[in-house]
């Protein structure tokens, strides 16, 4: 059994966001601002209220290009609940949180608390309620999205 800690899921986080920079100049400068011919915006973001969080919605046909891919929070025997390790996020700061998406083509981070993590699952104490989708390939790009990189 693999164990994979904040260490390595944090190594992993940064080699995303340096392959993400490097990729900016070449393909992701319409991230939310538009193309680079001044086009519509691949992504909207607004403030979510009452929250220190952003709600990041994709243009039609944003996700299908990102190569977005969705997992869902399950439940685990003795209450608890699950995502796919591939949905954590961990921050600069070494918070965890994972994108749910409450409607289709919107984005919202949500913070969470990983207990364990087992194979290719995590294991929460607190984080989005079961059921919920979550995003698993593609945070990256909202994350830059949210942030407007490459903007």
């Amino acid at each position: 059994m693999l164990r994979r800690g904040p260490t390595s899921a944090r190594a992993r986080w940064l080699i995303t966001l340096l392959v993400l920079a490097s990729l900016t100049p070449v393909g992701c400068a319409e991230t939310a601002s538009g193309g680079e011919d001044g086009g519509d915006a691949a992504a909207t973001i607004q403030q979510v209220d009452g929250a220190d969080v952003v709600r990041v919605t994709l243009a039609p046909g944003a996700a299908e290009r990102l190569g977005l891919e969705m997992g869902v929070v399950r439940a685990v025997p003795g209450g608890g609940r699950a995502v796919p390790y591939a949905a954590v996020v961990y921050d600069p700061n070494g918070q965890t949180w994972v994108y749910t998406s409450p409607k289709n083509r919107t984005f919202v981070r949500e913070p969470i608390t990983v207990t364990d993590v087992s194979g290719e699952e995590a294991f929460l104490s607190s984080g989005p309620e079961i059921g919920t989708e979550v995003v698993t390939v593609g945070t990256a790009e909202l994350y830059g999205a949210e942030q407007e990189i490459g903007a």
